[in-house]
């Protein structure tokens, strides 16, 4: 065993100067790493290999000087035996380091989105569900619908609130407009008929936003960030120009979307703005006689003669 070993540190440290001229020349042949350079050819075959093989050659010498055939063959031969190991190895663990960031993006991308959900949403907002309407839903409560479902689908909740504020608005301005007029009135009707249109018009700015964010929903901008920051001097300019075109694309399509929103909101800001206005409208006839701040003066100068009266007594 001490023979082999010694045999093995004789024919590793021979092979030294011929990988070191091979990875001199290319160091993709000499080192297994993603990217290699001279100077990791230099450290490992001036240092590390020959450090290895005098420490081997060394720990043999306690046998005595008896250098097997057989050991000096398997030392020429395991740098050429070793490189293809340690470089599927080394591909392997940078695959499996790859998932794992790759898991941790998503898993980050959909607690942001789920925080960006949380601060979305707003006091009083009702949650519709795609998959059960609210009983006795009308076209337009369902198309509400269709358009969260599209947004889900293409992995955007954050959006996807737009759908419920857009809910929670109607719903409320149609209690305001019951409580103010009856249905069977001219104003009633016209008034519904402007509220369907506004919330039918988000309904289908909210379509059109699904649409866009389907376009770029294959698209990873962590990925494409990752590879641009890890893999920046591998890539070609063909390559690197593309990687920067996805992101292009990313931003146009954010930004885009942005303005959609922004329509959405605005249709929101109408929706309150009406249930403001029309809640200030009174349509109920008085109950009182007076006004009340007569009625207050008039209860004030009562209190005061009873009060004079209760003296004289």
């Amino acid at each position: 065993m001490l023979g082999f070993l010694q045999g093995f540190s004789y024919g590793l440290f021979m092979t030294c100067l011929p990988w070191l001229l091979v990875g001199l020349f290319n160091p993709g042949l000499a080192i297994p790493s993603a990217a290699p350079g001279r100077l990791n050819v230099v450290l490992r075959y001036c240092l590390t290999v020959p450090f290895i093989s005098m420490l081997l050659w060394l720990t043999s010498l306690w046998g005595g000087f008896s250098p097997s055939l057989l050991g000096w063959l398997a030392g020429i031969v395991a740098i050429p035996v070793a490189l293809p190991i340690e470089r599927t190895l080394r591909g392997w663990l940078a695959r499996r380091r790859a998932r794992r960031q790759e898991a941790e993006s998503i898993a980050n991308a959909h607690q942001r989105r789920a925080q960006q959900e949380r601060k979305a949403h707003e006091a009083g907002v009702l949650v519709l569900d795609p998959a059960r309407p609210p009983e006795g839903a009308d076209e337009l409560v369902v198309a509400m619908c269709r358009a969260k479902q599209h947004l889900l689908d293409v992995h955007r909740p954050d959006l996807a609130i737009l759908a419920d504020r857009l809910y929670s608005r109607y719903r409320h301005v149609m209690e305001v407009l019951s409580g103010r007029f009856h249905s069977s009135e001219l104003a009633f009707e016209r008034s519904q008929g402007l509220v369907t249109q506004v919330c039918l018009g988000s309904v289908d700015t909210l379509t059109a936003m699904a649409s866009q964010a389907r376009s770029v929903v294959s698209v990873d901008g962590n990925y494409v960030r990752d590879r641009l920051t890890r893999e920046s001097q591998r890539l070609s300019d063909k390559e690197r120009a593309a990687l920067m075109r996805r992101l292009d694309l990313l931003g146009e399509t954010e930004k885009r979307l942005q303005e959609l929103s922004a329509q959405v909101e605005s249709a929101l800001t109408v929706l309150d703005d009406t249930a403001v206005s029309m809640a200030r409208i009174e349509t109920a006839r008085p109950q009182a006689a007076v006004t009340t701040e007569k009625a207050l003066e008039d209860l004030r100068h009562f209190v005061e003669g009873a009060g004079r009266y209760a003296r004289k007594d």
